[in-house]
């Protein structure tokens, strides 16, 4: 059979991928306008609501914007797939688009990283994290992250092209024929670099921060309350890369190294599909490293709920109740009370109370 679609020029097969044309452009429009807002809210915060940063803070900060520079981009992706695989927009364009999303992930990825030896260090050894853990330290730290992901995901520059197809005209997301196992073989650098190592780096840094946590000591309620945070990062973090980076990365190798094979059509179109399905995954931590900010930092957490949204109620229901004469007829409750208590000032009772009572 003739092959087709965006990335079946290798195979001899025909795949059945009418099914990404309605999955990729939904999940990407919704993690655009949820990540959007979400992220937004998250940078607001940071800069006009926080003060002083601390070590954590300003990963978080840095996790957001490359969240932000991601979504951004996800619009051209939405009319691209809705199309059927046409790119109308430049091949410059189309090498940003992907170089934007690989960049987010590891950058995501790195951060989280950051974080998590943060946490772990502030735990295990926790005289040693007041020399270590400085603002200044995180500012350095992440300016090397930006350089170091953006340096190493800059060959997708080179990598990714577009083709025609018919009448369409095709965005890549791997390479073109040519250029296809030097891309599997840079692939799989980037997998083990920038993923395999974070993520067996946060595993072992998590069971230390367990054991260290299910340690019996007579703790005071804030340092228990230190201990439900960092359990809290914990479950957060390991869900993000669970539902997010680690099926992308497994069905992403398993699709590039059976395309070099050949197997049954049947087996490379599961393979395929399961890689198509995982894309979406991949880029909607964009959407759930916003609930890392307000589980994981305090700060950001009462700076979300009291100053925008419970002393708003607050202010909104204290005047609501002074407009409508609530306290007044509370008084009076209380007035009623006392009268009838005290037989000798029954004739002294103020005439509106009554009407006070039946309005209510």
């Amino acid at each position: 059979m003739n092959s087709t679609g965006s990335e079946n020029s290798t195979y001899k097969c025909k795949f059945d991928e009418d099914f990404k044309y309605v999955l990729l452009p939904v999940s990407y429009g919704i993690v655009f306008c949820i990540g959007l807002i979400l992220n937004i809210l998250a940078l607001y915060i940071f800069l006009f609501r926080i003060r002083p940063w601390n070590a954590s803070t300003t990963y978080m900060f840095n996790l957001a914007v490359s969240d932000i520079m991601y979504v951004i981009s996800l619009p051209l992706l939405v009319y691209y797939y809705s199309q059927g695989d046409n790119w109308p927009f430049s091949v410059a364009l189309c090498k940003i688009v992907k170089f934007l999303f690989y960049t987010n992930m590891y950058c995501s990825i790195f951060f989280l990283l950051c974080i998590s030896i943060h946490r772990f260090i502030g735990i295990c050894y926790p005289m040693k994290s007041l020399g270590w853990l400085k603002v200044r330290n995180a500012r350095i730290i992440s300016v090397v992250v930006w350089v170091f992901i953006a340096a190493f995901q800059s060959p997708i520059l080179y990598f990714v092209t577009t083709s025609s197809n018919g009448d369409n005209t095709i965005c890549h997301d791997t390479s073109s024929v040519e250029l296809f196992d030097t891309f599997v073989v840079y692939s799989s650098v980037s997998l083990a670099l920038l993923f395999c190592v974070p993520f067996v780096i946060i595993i072992i840094c998590y069971v230390l921060m367990a054991r260290a946590l299910m340690q019996p000591s007579a703790a005071s309620s804030n340092t228990s309350n230190s201990k439900k945070k960092s359990i809290r990062m914990i479950f957060i973090v390991l869900l993000v890369f669970i539902i997010c980076f680690l099926p992308f990365h497994v069905n992403r190798t398993l699709y590039y190294y059976f395309r070099k094979l050949d197997l049954d059509c049947s087996v490379l179109n599961a393979i395929n599909m399961a890689y198509k399905v995982t894309r979406p995954l991949a880029c909607a931590n964009s959407c759930l490293d916003p609930i890392l900010y307000f589980l994981a930092g305090q700060s950001v957490r009462r700076n979300i709920i009291s100053r925008n949204g419970i002393t708003k109620v607050k202010n909104k229901f204290s005047t609501y109740v002074r407009e409508n004469n609530w306290s007044s007829a509370t008084d009076s409750n209380t007035a009623v009370n006392k009268i009838n208590s005290s037989p000798t000032d029954n004739s002294s009772a103020p005439s509106p109370t009554p009407t006070v009572i039946t309005k209510m």
